[in-house]
């Protein structure tokens, strides 16, 4: 699915969980980059997720990478009009006041919100009010799947049913899927999933060592960076593409 010609105004779209280390951060990277460079969407990123800053302090390498390293600066020249999207360094206060400015100065089709995941803050509760999509990424894990569901129970009970937001839909999505795993531990969760009423992406991410790899001084190919779209024969087997399409069937 291609970008089309018309513009609308953004969708605010945030991968967002209370459970560290689910892939959020990751998913948004790679999703936005994915969108902006090989499917032609505008899109940008707003980093709240304080104190880390994983993407900006990303943008910030990838930047430093491509300024000292011929092969990076030739291949960041290559890509021609599409320019790097923006990342924005910024906290759960102060997100759409930053996304309101960047719309001002340009227009986007998507703007991603890397969110902490603690619901005890007003600004988080706001901010996650004003997105229009939440994807809250899962592993078959006891710990992992418990404390989403009941962040996605807590957002939906808190934030959705009061009828002041603009949450069109919150969709859960299987992440850092073990093939060796049997099915059926997949088939009990999703029949608890089912009974929250929970819709689940038909798309699922392996777990996969490529989903590290970055820009290098060996110049190994790259699959999540800020400044490049994911190598080609890596895409290949991650579901990376199949997943941008599906969410693309979602978002617009």
């Amino acid at each position: 699915m291609e970008k089309q010609k018309s513009k609308k105004e953004p969708k605010y779209v945030a991968f967002s969980t209370q459970k560290g280390g689910a892939g959020k951060t990751t998913l948004t990277v790679l999703v936005a980059s994915y969108l902006h460079y090989v499917k032609g969407y505008d899109v940008a990123v707003i980093d709240c997720d304080y104190p880390q800053h994983s993407i900006s302090e990303m943008h910030e390498r990838d930047f430093t990478m491509i300024e000292g390293d011929e092969y990076y600066k030739g291949m960041f020249t290559r890509l021609g009009e599409k320019k790097a999207y923006p990342v924005i360094e910024s906290d759960t206060k102060e997100a759409l006041n930053d996304a309101e400015k960047l719309t001002k100065e340009s227009e986007y089709d998507f703007i991603f919100f890397d969110l902490p995941g603690t619901l005890n803050n007003e600004g988080l509760v706001l901010s996650l009010a004003s997105m229009d999509y939440i994807i809250a990424p899962i592993a078959a894990d006891r710990l992992v799947l418990e404390s989403t569901l009941n962040y996605l129970i807590a957002v939906r009970d808190n934030i959705v049913s009061t009828g002041k937001t603009n949450i069109k839909g919150m969709y859960l999505l299987w992440n850092l899927v073990d093939g060796r795993e049997k099915s059926d531990l997949y088939e009990v969760y999703e029949a608890v999933i089912k009974e929250l009423d929970f819709p689940v992406l038909k798309t699922f991410v392996p777990d996969s060592k490529r989903f590290r790899r970055e820009l290098s001084v060996s110049h190994k190919t790259l699959f999540r960076s800020t400044l490049f779209p994911s190598d080609k024969s890596l895409v290949k087997g991650s579901n990376l593409d199949a997943l941008t399409d599906e969410l693309l069937t979602l978002l617009i």
